[in-house]
């Protein structure tokens, strides 16, 4: 009986010694502040799916010796800069020791002094306006800014297409579309062409009025950074009102969601952006089969398995976290904050580090067009700084 009861205390302490072992692993926590609706819904949703399937491939990291395992604490800052504060909050408040995000600059320069108040970095994605980290030593980005992404696209109008006089639409109140609309214009007026400007409100789904003054005007080429869910929209009536001339757009444009939209219409399309399918076949490879064998990630990727360039942009940051985490020796945000700038990284998308801004010192982009009877994007050049 004594033996009985004696196996069965030992069987119970080391269940309890597992259980233990278990609850007391060492965890290091991420914060992916991202938006998973509102206009920018689809695009953060691909950001995000780079970042898990970074995690999926490595999700432990060794800093100052021990092993942690990486935690991602997801939240929603819903694309608007209204909600970006409490979201912001909601991951400090989780203990998080590097935020990553977000897709739209507008909701990450509404966080910025959120993070910088609790002392916590975060590393922008594709945030490209540079009020982003102007001012604000706790944010940093890995992806090429605003100026440069607009001064890379009117060479192209120029260059490509001979354009004169370009119709820029942005979104009224975005700091995303209004910011780069106007580096394109500066850029496009300083080499000589004429800009009709033209903006919209917020909640717009009608925008053949807006298609029927650029075909009036005569204009040369149409350039729009917006969201992708406008971007559906004034592909669609832009198609159906039979426009010839070419229709332009940054990053935001490079998805799958876009590409469905263009399918079968006659519009030439053309976008700059971050990563081209086919450059690393072994990331395009593992993230294919990864969405292939999870149908929530294939449904947040629009539903198929086209790779777009933000999920390669989240991959790299999820990465760059891990390397800062390393340098720092510490899962301290201030630690890490302390790391980052000196942290560098070859990634897919490309060799990154930090300035004294701590903005990526990028000095190229993607051009990629359309393919609208294949559905698929087509590498046109890598245009670097001149």
């Amino acid at each position: 009986m004594k033996r009985k009861v004696l196996s069965a205390c030992l069987a119970a302490t080391m269940v309890f010694a597992c259980a233990a072992t278990t609850v007391a692993a060492d965890t290091v926590k991420i914060g992916v502040y991202e938006p998973a609706s509102g206009d920018n819904g689809a695009g953060g949703k691909q950001e995000t799916l780079g970042i898990q399937y970074a995690n999926y491939v490595q999700p432990t990291v060794e800093i100052d010796g021990t092993e942690y395992d990486v935690e991602l604490v997801i939240v929603d800052n819903q694309s608007s800069t209204d909600k970006a504060v409490s979201a912001a909050s909601e991951l400090v408040s989780n203990g998080v020791s590097v935020v990553l995000g977000s897709y739209g600059s507008g909701v990450s320069i509404a966080a910025a002094d959120t993070f910088k108040a609790a002392n916590t970095p975060a590393i922008g994605v594709t945030c490209t306006n540079p009020q982003v980290t102007d001012g604000n030593d706790y944010y940093f980005r890995i992806c090429f800014l605003d100026p440069f992404q607009g001064s890379v696209m009117a060479n192209y109008a120029k260059d490509n297409y001979d354009a004169k006089k370009a119709y820029v639409l942005t979104k009224l109140g975005d700091d995303y579309s209004t910011g780069l609309g106007f580096y394109f214009s500066k850029a496009f007026k300083d080499l000589g062409g004429e800009v009709i400007e033209e903006n919209y409100p917020d909640g717009t789904s009608d925008f053949n009025a807006y298609v029927s003054k650029a075909i009036s005007e005569n204009v040369d080429v149409i350039f729009a950074p917006i969201s992708i869910e406008a971007a559906q929209l004034v592909i669609d009536q832009a198609a159906a009102q039979g426009i010839t001339c070419p229709l332009l757009a940054g990053d935001t444009w490079d998805s799958n969601v876009v590409l469905a939209a263009a399918e079968g219409t006659n519009i030439d399309l053309n976008v700059s952006t971050f990563y081209q399918s086919g450059v690393n076949e072994e990331f395009d490879k593992g993230i294919v089969e990864w969405m292939e064998s999870d149908s929530t990630a294939l449904a947040n990727n629009g539903g198929d398995t086209k790779v777009a360039a933000v999920s390669a942009m989240g991959y790299d940051a999820y990465f760059v976290a891990l390397e800062a985490l390393k340098n720092a020796g510490s899962t301290d945000p201030q630690a890490v904050y302390e790391a980052l700038p000196t942290t560098t990284y070859t990634g897919i998308t490309g060799e990154i580090a930090f300035n004294e801004i701590g903005d990526a010192a990028r000095d190229s982009a993607i051009v990629k067009k359309a393919n609208t009877e294949t559905a698929e994007w087509e590498f046109v050049a890598e245009q670097k700084v001149k």
